[in-house]
C-alpha cells in the first residue's frame, strides 16, 4: 500500500490549514503535525500558538524545519494521517540554508529534498496533507531573493501537485478538489 498524498493550497490567511486540520479529524484515526515553522520573533510566535491552540491534545507534534523527509517516516511510524504545514516555509528555510552558493545550485538542492518529501510521503503508507501557499499570485516582487522564492515556490507546488492523489484550492474560507478540474494535454497536466 502507498501513501497518500494531499496538497491544500491558497493565499495567505484564506484558511488552508483550518481546512487541512478539518480533513485531517474528518478522517479519523490518529494524527501527526509535521511543523516547518522557525520563531524568530513574537509574530511568528504568535502564529504559531493559533496553530497550536487549535490542535487537540491527540495530535502528535514534530517539529523539522529541515530534512522534514525524515520526520515523515518517523511521523508515519506513529499516525494514520499527517499534516505538513507548511511546504512554503519549508522551501524558505532550505532558500536561506548556508549549504550552496549560487541560485541554479539552491534551486536543485531544493527540488531534491522535495523529491525526498514525496518519496518518504509515498511509503508512508499513510495520508499525508501538505498545505502550501500560493504566492506568486500577486506582485512582482522587487528583489532578487523574493523572486527566486516565488519562482521556487511555484515549482515545488507544481511537482506537489502533480504527485498527489487530491489538490484543493482555499479561497475565503471555502475548499474546491481542483485536481479532478485540471485540463491535460497528452496526459500531461498543463502549466502555465
Amino acid at each position: 500500500m502507498k501513501g497518500k498524498i494531499i496538497l491544500v493550497t491558497g493565499g495567505a490567511r484564506s484558511g488552508k490549514s483550518l481546512f487541512a486540520e478539518q480533513y485531517a479529524i474528518a478522517q479519523g484515526g490518529s494524527k501527526a503535525y509535521i511543523a516547518t515553522a522557525q520563531i524568530y520573533d513574537q509574530e511568528m510566535a504568535s502564529r504559531v500558538a493559533v496553530h497550536r491552540g487549535r490542535r487537540a491534545d491527540d495530535w502528535q507534534t514534530f517539529e523539522a524545519p529541515y530534512d522534514a523527509h525524515q520526520t515523515i517516516e518517523q511521523a508515519a511510524q506513529k499516525a494514520t494521517i499527517i499534516l505538513f504545514d507548511c511546504l512554503t516555509l519549508y522551501i524558505s528555510n532550505l532558500l536561506l540554508a548556508p549549504n550552496t552558493a549560487d541560485q541554479s545550485e539552491k534551486n536543485q538542492y531544493i527540488m531534491t529534498q522535495i523529491d525526498k518529501l514525496l518519496n518518504s510521503a509515498r511509503a508512508s503508507q499513510v495520508t499525508v496533507l501538505f498545505v502550501t501557499n500560493e504566492v506568486g499570485m500577486g506582485i512582482v516582487p522587487d528583489n532578487a531573493l523574493a523572486r527566486q522564492y516565488r519562482d521556487i515556490a511555484g515549482l515545488v507546488n507544481q511537482k506537489v501537485a502533480a504527485s498527489a492523489d487530491e489538490v484543493y484550492l482555499v479561497v475565503s474560507g471555502l475548499a474546491v478538489e481542483i485536481k479532478k478540474m485540471a485540463v491535460y494535454v497528452n496526459k500531461e497536466v498543463v502549466h502555465g
